[in-house]
Order: C-alpha cells, then structure tokens, then sequence
C-alpha cells in the first residue's frame, strides 16, 4: 500500500500488496531453482558448500512467501511449472559452462532482483512495514549473493557481458509476467 499519490494506471493498495508477493514468491521459488541446477553439476566442485548456503538462504526466502501467500490469500502465478523448468536449467546451464560462469549467473539475478526489491521498497507504504523489513531483509542476502558471486570470479566468465545481459533480460520478463499471470 502506497501512502504516495496513484496516477491512472497505478495499481490499487491492495493489488500492488498481491503483486508484490505473487512476483516474490516465483522469484524465490526461481532463485531455489537456480541453485539446484547448479548444484546437480558442481555437487563436488570446491564451490559446491557456497551454492548450499545461497539455496537455503533462497528456501528461507521461498517459504516465508509461500506463509504470506496463504495468510494473505494471494493467488501464486500460473508459471511456477514454467519456473521450476527454468530456473533449474538456467543453474545448470552456466554450470555446465563453468563455475565463473555459474557466479555470473548469480550475480546477474542478484543484481536484477536487487533492483526489483528497490522498487518495492520504494512503492510499499508505511502501513506495509513488516512486509517492508522482510524485502529489505531479503535484499540485503541477495546482495551477499552478488558478491559472493563478484568474489569468485564471475567477471572472468567467457562472455561475462553478454551472459549477465541476457539473464537480467530474462529475470526482468519473469518478474513482469509473474506480477500478472
């Protein structure tokens, strides 16, 4: 709920609330997803104990929404199975291409997710403050995520730019579409 001025258009207090944790829920469920993926190629790479810690992290994130979900009576988006398939193969996917390649990715959708909560942040009015603490929270560990991600090389990926380009394109269209659908 905004305590700002809505123009025409604005989603209505209560549907922006909806929106916010319908597209959180699939990001965190995404997120899950994302970490499997990579897991089920690097299990036994060195970098195998920071992708475990990262997914639960993402899990915790996962069920807090999925409890908001139910107490608010929110209706999850229609993609999840879409998400389940994508996420996993997104993981596994920059994986198979390397473990830079894997902390490109994670540091890609951290950024995009970064700047996703930011916003949310910035509509959610006071009278959301729980709600508020909760993303701030969880912003904060994406940020760790992203810099775990910086920390382990993810800049010398092969084609760094472009793999981080597309995935932010890619985390964007999700998060648009989770909103809605």
């Amino acid at each position: 709920m905004t305590d700002k001025m809505r123009f025409p258009g604005d989603p209505a207090p209560a549907g922006l609330v909806d929106r916010v944790i319908r597209v959180d829920h699939a990001g965190e469920y995404g997120a899950a997803r994302i970490y499997a993926g990579q897991l089920a190629v690097l299990r036994g790479s060195d970098k195998a104990p920071l992708i475990e810690r990262m997914q639960a992290q993402e899990q915790y994130h996962l069920d807090t929404f999925s409890v908001l979900i139910g107490e608010r009576r929110v209706r999850p988006t229609a993609l999840l199975p879409l998400w389940h398939l994508a996420g996993f193969a997104l993981g596994a996917a920059t994986a198979a291409l390397g473990e830079r390649a894997a902390m490109a990715c994670t540091v890609a959708v951290e950024e995009a997710i970064d700047a996703h909560y930011q916003g949310q942040l910035d509509a959610l009015g006071d009278s959301e403050a729980p709600l508020k603490a909760t993303i701030a929270r969880f912003r904060d560990e994406e940020l760790e995520h992203r810099d775990i991600g910086l920390e382990h090389g993810a800049e010398q990926a092969p084609g760094y730019r472009v793999l981080s380009s597309v995935i932010k394109a890619g985390c964007r269209v999700a998060i648009a579409l989770s909103e809605r659908v």
